[in-house]
């Protein structure tokens, strides 16, 4: 019996089809305690990571290394004063310490914020003063540290600061200092529903806003991993993720290990299709889960045998008909799809036992009570267009959805207007039940797997000189999904050429962080409006 059936009941039709999902947990259920700690003592040599790089190092942590490791860094972070409900910032790629810095985290009831290393020094200083982050933990590749120490100088908060690997001026070596600790922890008091994680996501207007995930979110995760990635209990999976972003927390820790399924960790910087299908074969994983993004790269490239995948999912974006139907024929695995976000666990999904339709996010979750409203309210007919909402159980809250926006209740009551769950993505649902993507509500771009917000693009752009007014949208692309388009109105004195369309591009793309680059910049003698004044993107969204 694996660990998670501690946690929750099930219930199954004669095709072995989840119908029925509960969970049972007590008060003070804590993720590294409960689940990491448990299983080590249980099964001490049980794999639980097995990690490489592309300089060929490997690394194969068990769960009982787990426990002890999470323990020595917990003390680590105890010991500098580190406590429950502070907020520590982590920047750790795909760096086998996440994995132990994440448990350690909750282990002493710290809040995680799992954060990209492509984040410049802008985007730290925002996230460092907001959430008053007491400590960041930071790869020491590039000079990602270097962005680190500035972005802290020019908040002037009394943050502490860690590096792994190698020793950094100005940081503890958390690796070092690891080793002088006691692999020992005597269990600290915390609570289910105290925070355990926040993650900024990026909306319509404004900077990115901390969603505030509780003790429960893992549990939440089971039927992610076991009914819709299929792991299981000896297996090894596969999610192409960095660490900070939602994706980690959906595809390579929580309900894996949940299933006690060891994660294998391919430590990357730049994409590879064919190094991919080399790291699967030679660990030989059994399930794997991958953005669209992945998919189309992998089946434009010619797609290798890979003899011990079992199972093979994705979500994030909408995925063409043709990437699933050439990918099982080289593979004779049908792509899972599913639809979930950084606010909530898998709400909807292709389940083991269920029937596939190429294209389709699959059917809701025995978890999530689901609806399909229009703009006022009312039910949608089948194959109609409306918003997707989330309506929890009577009287009471809806594990698996996020607990609190930072610092912005209003905000939260918005998205909890009329006792649902307003997800912002717009769907329909056909006469079998099946539900197919539509788009986002809001103007939210999501280009390569990556969620970016259109303010974000236009306070940058709105610094170059020669912009009058601009907006940011995206527009299909046919690798990434959605690419950045800046569509520009120039200032008075300046001239729309090509050169100066490059010269903006490259202005922008210098204080962007990566994946919110401008691939396209488009001029227009005057930008659509509303009667009101906002600028119709729906207009500008046409390439």
């Amino acid at each position: 019996m694996s660990i998670y059936q501690k946690f929750c009941t099930e219930e199954f039709d004669e095709k072995g089809r989840l119908v029925k999902f509960e969970l049972d947990y007590p008060e003070n259920f804590n993720y590294g305690y409960d689940v990491v700690d448990s299983i080590a003592d249980a099964t001490p040599d049980k794999r639980a990571i097995v990690w490489c790089n592309t300089e060929g190092a490997e690394r194969i942590f068990t769960f009982g290394e787990m426990k002890a490791l999470s323990n020595r860094a917990a003390n680590v972070l105890l010991n500098s004063g580190i406590k429950k409900g502070d907020r520590v910032l982590v920047l750790l790629k795909r760096h086998y310490e996440y994995w132990i810095v994440a448990v350690a985290l909750h282990k002493i009831g710290a809040v995680l914020i799992p954060s990209t290393h492509m984040l410049t020094e802008n985007d730290m200083v925002y996230r460092f003063k907001c959430a008053d982050v007491k400590a960041v933990v930071t790869t020491a590749d590039g000079d990602v540290h270097e962005r680190v120490r500035e972005a802290v100088k020019e908040t002037g908060l009394d943050i502490k600061l860690w590096s792994v690997q190698k020793d950094i001026e100005g940081f503890r070596n958390l690796n070092t200092d690891m080793d002088a600790a006691s692999p020992e922890l005597e269990r600290q008091d915390t609570h289910s529903l105290e925070p355990m994680l926040m993650y900024f996501t990026s909306g319509t207007t404004g900077y990115p806003k901390g969603v505030i995930h509780n003790h429960t979110y893992p549990l939440a995760h089971i039927i992610t991993a076991k009914h819709w990635q299929q792991t299981v209990d000896g297996g090894l999976h596969f999610t192409v993720a960095e660490t900070g972003w939602a994706k980690g927390s959906w595809g390579k820790i929580y309900g894996q290990w949940l299933t006690e399924s060891a994660v294998m960790v391919f430590d990357f910087d730049n994409f590879d299709p064919k190094q991919l299908i080399t790291i699967i074969n030679r660990y030989e994983v059994t399930t794997f889960c991958a953005p669209p993004t992945v998919y189309r790269y992998l089946v434009k490239k010619g797609v290798s045998p890979m003899p011990s995948l079992r199972h093979a999912c994705t979500a994030g974006e909408a995925l063409n008909p043709e990437v699933f139907k050439r990918f099982e024929e080289k593979t004779g695995l049908q792509i899972a799809e599913g639809f979930g976000q950084s606010e909530s666990t898998l709400i909807l999904g292709n389940l083991v036992g269920g029937d596939f339709k190429p294209g389709s996010m699959g059917k809701e979750t025995p978890f999530y009570k689901v609806g399909v409203v229009r703009e006022d309210g009312t039910e949608a007919d089948a194959n109609e267009v409306g918003e997707l909402v989330v309506i929890p159980p009577e009287g009471k809250s809806q594990v698996g959805i996020f607990c609190e926006y930072l610092d912005n209740e209003a905000m939260y009551k918005h998205v909890w207007r009329g006792g649902v769950y307003h997800t912002g993505d717009t769907v329909w649902k056909d006469e079998e039940g099946y539900f197919w993507f539509n788009g986002r509500i809001d103007d939210v771009i999501k280009t390569g797997g990556f969620r970016v917000g259109p303010f974000e693009i236009e306070n940058v752009a709105m610094q170059h000189e020669a912009v009058m007014e601009c907006a940011a949208v995206g527009i299909p692309d046919t690798l990434r999904g959605q690419a950045i388009k800046l569509v520009v109105m120039v200032a008075p004195g300046h001239e729309a050429t090509n050169e100066l369309a490059k010269e903006i591009k490259d202005f922008c793309n210098k204080k962007l962080a990566e994946y919110k680059w401008v691939r396209h910049v488009e001029f227009v003698d005057e930008m659509p409006k509303t009667f009101s004044g906002k600028i119709r993107k729906v207009e500008l969204k046409k390439d």
